[in-house]
């Protein structure tokens, strides 16, 4: 990956948001990123969607977590990471 910078957001106790931004031009595919919770992640908001006039890359809405650890967390997910994005996830469990 390139530089990214990744934020874990706490509503409570429960941490159920996740940035991550990309700041390098490249596009990186399958790149595991660690998460706090295990479920479904819905991706809340892609920076490079079509609909705000970007390339069309992302993954699909959402994603299941594994149960990999990564980046000190329990969880993690396996994304799609736009060059020159930001994307925004929530945990849906």
């Amino acid at each position: 990956m390139g530089i990214v910078e990744r934020r874990v957001q706490r509503i409570g106790s429960q941490r159920r948001r996740v940035v991550l931004v990309q700041l390098h031009q490249g596009a990186d595919q399958l790149a595991r990123v660690g998460v706090p919770r295990g479920g479904h992640w819905r991706e809340a908001l892609n920076s490079d969607a079509e609909l705000y006039g970007g390339g069309g890359w992302g993954n699909w809405g959402g994603l299941d977590s594994e149960p990999t650890p990564s980046h000190g967390h329990p969880n993690s997910l396996v994304i799609t990471l736009p060059a020159l994005s930001a994307l925004f996830f929530k945990n849906e469990a």
